[in-house]
């Protein structure tokens, strides 16, 4: 299977839209329901990022398969004022004048892997990724068995 979702970001209902449709394909691919919903979050706080930020964008969702392993990519785009310091947003050091940065911040941990790439008026780009893995405590919690 290899699917991929696009939903264009605009208000809180896109987000909402994009927030199911990674909980959604997550599942298909074999997460817990714990790590779904874990992408789930992801997706929301970096959609609100774009409402609040840029106004508008997109979020994609699809199936990843590197190196034996199947995963879940989110990539986030806007054409907004992009992050003046992505170092220190990484850092956790960052704040903005339109918050504190904290939608990155709980996108890091609770994704594998993220990459910010933005320019100063041209926009940023966020990249997420969660692999597939089996957690028997997860699994236990999502299953009671």
């Amino acid at each position: 299977m290899s699917e991929e979702i696009r939903v264009p970001i605009e208000s809180d209902a896109d987000t909402v839209i994009a927030r199911q449709a990674g909980r959604d394909v997550a599942l298909r691919l074999g997460f817990t329901r714990t790590d779904a919903t874990f992408v789930a979050t992801a997706i929301s706080e970096i959609a609100r990022n774009i409402t609040v930020h840029a106004g508008a964008g997109s979020i994609v969702v699809r199936e990843v398969n590197e190196d034996g392993r199947t995963g879940l990519a989110v990539i986030a785009h806007d054409e907004g004022p992009g992050i003046a310091d992505v170092d220190a947003v990484m850092r956790q050091d960052y704040r903005s004048n339109a918050g504190l940065g904290m939608g990155i911040w709980g996108a890091i941990r609770l994704m594998d892997e993220v990459a910010i790439d933005s320019r100063p008026r041209e926009g940023t780009t966020v990249t997420m990724k969660k692999w597939c893995s089996f957690d028997e405590v997860a699994a236990f919690l999502d299953h009671g068995t």
